[in-house]
Formats: structure tokens, sequence, C-alpha cells
């Protein structure tokens, strides 16, 4: 059974919420919320306010992904993280 939409939502604001809230994470992790960013890009169904930040989205984890020091990177995007789930919350 594929993830709709709302799931997949759901699993991206899971991640970007606990690199938030336990400022730490791996590239494994970042890779798999490019993938969801890539996927819910090419849904026409979210709302526009979420697909404004897709694309932060995916370079944030894109970057992390080849990061060296994870945390730093992750520390340094604190606000856009922050600001990141609380969109997705909203428009869920």
């Amino acid at each position: 059974m594929p993830l709709t939409h709302q799931h997949q939502l759901m699993i991206l604001a899971d991640i970007l919420t606990n690199h938030q809230t336990d400022c730490a994470g791996t590239a494994s992790e970042c890779e798999q919320v490019q993938r969801l960013t890539k996927l819910l890009k090419q849904n026409h169904n979210i709302a526009p306010e979420i697909q404004q930040i897709l694309e932060q989205v995916e370079e944030y984890s894109s970057t992390g992904a080849q990061q060296v020091d994870l945390l730093n990177h992750i520390e340094t995007h604190q606000p856009d993280l922050s600001q990141w789930v609380e969109t997705i919350n909203h428009y869920q």
C-alpha cells in the first residue's frame, strides 16, 4: 500500500522535528528527507505554502547527507527546522 501525501508529510515532519529537538541526525535520515521532498514536490495536492518550503528542505537534506559534521549543519538550521515543521503541521 503506497503512502499518501499526508503520510509522507507526517514522516517528513517527524524527521525534521527529531533533528530540531534532538539536534542530531544521520546521513540516511537526510537522504530519506531528500526522497520525500522530491516525491512531495511532484504532488499538486500539497498546499502552496508547503510547496514553497520543499525546495529549502530538499537543499538542507541534500547538503546534510554529505556533511562530515552533521551536528553543526543541524545546529545551523535550527530556526529553519522550527519554521518548516510549523508550516507542515499547520497545513497538514
